[in-house]
């Protein structure tokens, strides 16, 4: 009996062994891809980009005064937030997803006239104090200091 308790136990430990010492498996690299840049689903992405570009107009035209306190302020900023947050997400998912021509075909959905429009009044909106960085998450923070890099503060309209 013991002789079988034996292998069993070798048998253990080999395979214990086996598993720590093994090379890590390399990560598999992803296809050049030769097609349009985007998925079966398109459509529904870019209805999704047409009502995130209105709701985020839609926020950015609320009375100034609401922006800094309460309620609006919450509005004004989660607003913002998810318009940025799914315009960063998706630059960086589509060319993660479809290689270049997915880079090139996303960073064109997102340069249309109502995007520059949103891109300029949130430039605004930051000069005059009413946004500040450190409202946003993590990833709608990383486009809006991208679309706020070249602006200063001039306004401290939501300070105190």
């Amino acid at each position: 009996m013991s002789r079988i308790w034996f292998v069993v136990w070798a048998i253990v430990i080999w395979q214990v062994a086996a598993w720590a010492f093994a090379p890590e498996p390399k990560a598999r690299q992803a296809a050049p891809m030769d097609g349009p840049g985007y998925g079966t689903n398109e459509k529904y992405s870019v209805d999704g980009r047409a009502r995130q570009r209105e709701s985020a107009i839609a926020t950015l035209e609320r009375p100034y005064g609401a922006r800094c306190t309460g309620d609006g302020r919450k509005q004004f900023i989660s607003g913002l937030d998810e318009y940025y947050y799914q315009r960063q997400n998706q630059m960086e998912r589509y060319p993660e997803t479809f290689g270049k021509p997915g880079a090139d075909y996303i960073a064109k959905q997102w340069s249309t006239g109502e995007d520059q429009r949103i891109d300029r009044l949130t430039q605004e909106a930051y000069a005059q104090g009413y946004l500040a960085l450190t409202d946003l998450n993590n990833v709608a923070r990383k486009m809006v200091e991208t679309v706020v890099r070249n602006e200063s503060i001039r306004g401290k309209a939501c300070a105190g």
